[in-house]
């Protein structure tokens, strides 16, 4: 029989502990022969990055400690390891240097750069034989904007690397035609992000292996390319969105555009980390496709796209590859954590790395639900309540609520299982994933809903589900909290600033200062460094709206207590946005907290600080929201 106990402080097995432990996972998955490899961050060993295989009966370290697949590639990162011509080649994070596997150990394949981390290479891919190419990223000034970028041939017997091309301030490794005689990629410019508009372009390939002049196949300023790879020496299949969806297309070195399967679905998604992939050719044209984060089968015969694996609700896009006529990846779902998983032609699923055990009676159930704005805007959600069946609330009490908003903002909520979620589910406190106006996975209008709006759209499409939810009984309108990391810290901290809908927020890593975040004298990095043209407007003509929508020209409209927490290596969001908007706050009488973390960059990877960072949040609603929070240390609040 469930015991009565006020919602918030209901006891729970799911532990910070077991959510940090499954805080990193594996990642940038790729077939080798017929095995199955991909990378595996290891919050419990600081955050490493290895590299594994698949073999039978488990799983097989390939490097080992001390080393560190990852890279700072646009800073988000980019594929870091590959195999070519046999040689196992990867980035390592604390030089950022391109390596080697040999036969007598691990061997440098780049020099040495002049200052630490001075020169980063990504995205890398095999190239042409004793070669693997790369998009190399070189710091040139002072500012973190000042970034050159270049494809490069690195040969694998050591030597100097060989440009091939630096089309545009952005690139994506090339990717060589069957032939051997063409190379294409896609590139991007100032001030577009590659959800915007990119040039898929393709270059002659001379005997000694340089590139002639290139040329423009396909996309445009209103175009995005997400993914490109080459059917036969004369065609590409590349996904495109020239209608507002991001579809399969194959382009022809002749010029020729064909969409080979018109839907009005979502493709693709955004290029945050070049090297990802949403579509696998299986051969007899018949395509493995990721739609909104779904495995389904795009048959050109008859144009169809067909969902396979349907318990499989989030497919990851660095994690994705053919393996003859089955598909693998890395994917979960709404019962189950992300897994490296093979699917069968027929949907069967194999797991090649194994479920942990988890008390799925503890575990919410994820609902797809849509709301409405007050101007009839749609706004997906996806809705978590509380789930604990050892507990039940008192007749009458409504559950505390918070509102969860993604990066990005160009990020997408997906109904998986997310033990970050289930650690406060459990505990009586429901989850509300918002796809605000900006999201992708809805087709490119919806994701320009957000185009010179980001701290308006936003803000309200979450108001509008919050308040919804109150309006239908299933939270407390008194006990409403809004969470977000990147951007979703931003539109958290811009909610608690302009809204009085929230009593309390956590801003995670955030952008809070719009005019000092960007720019060519900004604080951030080159990549995001001209996305604001977009989400706010060009500089200077909307200088205004920079400083109106800044929640640290805000703090004295804060409608209720926040918690901070920031990395301190943090090159996206450094921490002195968040810092200054601290030293705002003291002395004001609204509770706040601030915890900053040594060694972390953008979002938590070591599990000491998931641990802490987890915990620490609980205590903060606990104290905010007038419930006891058992077992976990009391956050100390300032004033």
């Amino acid at each position: 029989m469930s015991r009565i106990s006020p919602y918030g402080t209901w006891s729970s097995p799911i532990t910070a502990a077991e959510v940090a432990a499954a805080g990193g996972g594996p990642q940038w998955l790729d077939v080798v022969g017929d095995e199955v490899w991909w990378a595996e961050a290891r919050p419990g060993e600081q955050g490493r990055v290895e590299l594994v295989r698949a073999v039978p009966g488990g799983t097989e370290d390939v490097l080992g400690a001390p080393w560190n697949v990852r890279n700072r590639l646009h800073e988000y990162g980019g594929r870091p390891w590959a195999v070519a011509s046999g040689v196992v080649v990867f980035t390592h994070w604390a030089d950022q240097r391109v390596y080697a596997q040999s036969e007598t150990g691990v061997v440098p394949l780049t020099p040495d750069p002049p200052e630490p981390q001075g020169v980063r290479y990504g995205d890398l891919r095999a190239g042409r034989p004793g070669e693997v190419w790369a998009v190399r990223e070189r710091s040139a000034g002072p500012r973190p904007s000042d970034v050159e970028r270049e494809l490069v041939a690195i040969a694998l017997s050591g030597g100097a690397e060989r440009v091939l091309a630096a089309s545009h301030r952005f690139l994506t490794v090339p990717k060589l035609s069957p032939d051997g005689r063409h190379a294409a990629w896609f590139g991007w410019d100032h001030p577009a992000m590659p959800w915007d508009g990119t040039e898929l372009c393709v270059a002659p390939v001379a005997e000694d292996g340089s590139f002639g002049p290139h040329r423009v196949l396909a996309g445009g300023a209103d175009v995005a390319v997400c993914q490109v790879e080459w059917e036969t020496p004369s065609a590409l299949l590349a996904l495109l969105d020239p209608d507002g969806w991001w579809n399969l297309h194959r382009v022809g070195l002749d010029g020729s555009v064909v969409n080979v399967a018109p839907v009005e679905r979502e493709l693709g998604g955004p290029l945050w980390k070049p090297g990802s992939r949403w579509f696998a050719p299986l051969g007899g044209g018949r395509h493995a496709v990721l739609a909104s984060g779904r495995l389904a089968v795009l048959d050109e015969a008859d144009g169809s796209v067909t969902p396979l694996a349907g318990d499989l609700t989030a497919w990851s896009s660095t994690a994705f590859a053919a393996l003859g006529d089955a598909v693998v990846g890395v994917a979960g779902g709404p019962a189950r954590e992300a897994a490296v998983v093979r699917v069968s032609p027929g949907g069967a699923v194999t797991d090649l790395t194994p479920q942990p055990e988890l008390p799925s009676a503890f575990l919410p159930v994820p609902q797809e639900r849509v709301f409405s704005t007050p101007d009839g805007e749609i706004v997906p959600v996806v809705l978590y309540p509380p789930r604990n069946p050892e507990f039940a609330a008192p007749d009458g009490e409504r559950p505390p609520l918070l509102v969860d908003v993604h990066g990005g903002p160009t990020g997408q909520h997906l109904p998986m299982l997310d033990l970050e979620i289930a650690y406060f589910t459990s505990r009586g406190i429901g989850v509300a994933a918002v796809n605000y106006g900006g999201s992708t996975g809805f087709g490119r209008a919806y994701r320009e809903r957000l185009r010179e709006q980001w701290g308006v759209v936003d803000v309200a499409d979450c108001v509008a589900v919050a308040e919804a939810l109150v309006a239908a009984g299933l939270a407390d309108g008194a006990r409403l909290g809004i969470r977000g990391g990147s951007a979703g810290g931003f539109t958290a901290a811009a909610s608690l600033t302009t809204t009085k809908t929230y009593r309390a927020g956590t801003v995670m890593y955030p952008v809070l200062d719009l005019a000092g975040w960007t720019g060519t004298e900004g604080e951030t990095h080159d990549f995001e460094s001209r996305y604001l043209d977009g989400l706010i407007g060009p500089l200077p003509a909307t200088r205004q709206r920079y400083l109106e929508r800044s929640p640290l020209a805000n703090t004295g409209s804060l409608a209720g207590p926040v918690l901070f927490q920031q990395g301190l290596e943090d090159r996206i969001c450094p921490p002195e946005q968040a810092d200054r908007f601290v030293a705002e706050l003291a002395g004001r009488g609204i509770p706040y907290a601030y915890q900053r973390f040594a060694g972390e960059q953008h979002g938590f990877r070591l599990a000491e600080t998931i641990v802490a960072a987890l915990e620490a949040e609980l205590s903060f609603y606990g104290q905010v929201f007038g419930f006891d929070t058992p077992g976990v240390a009391r956050l100390e609040l300032s004033r």
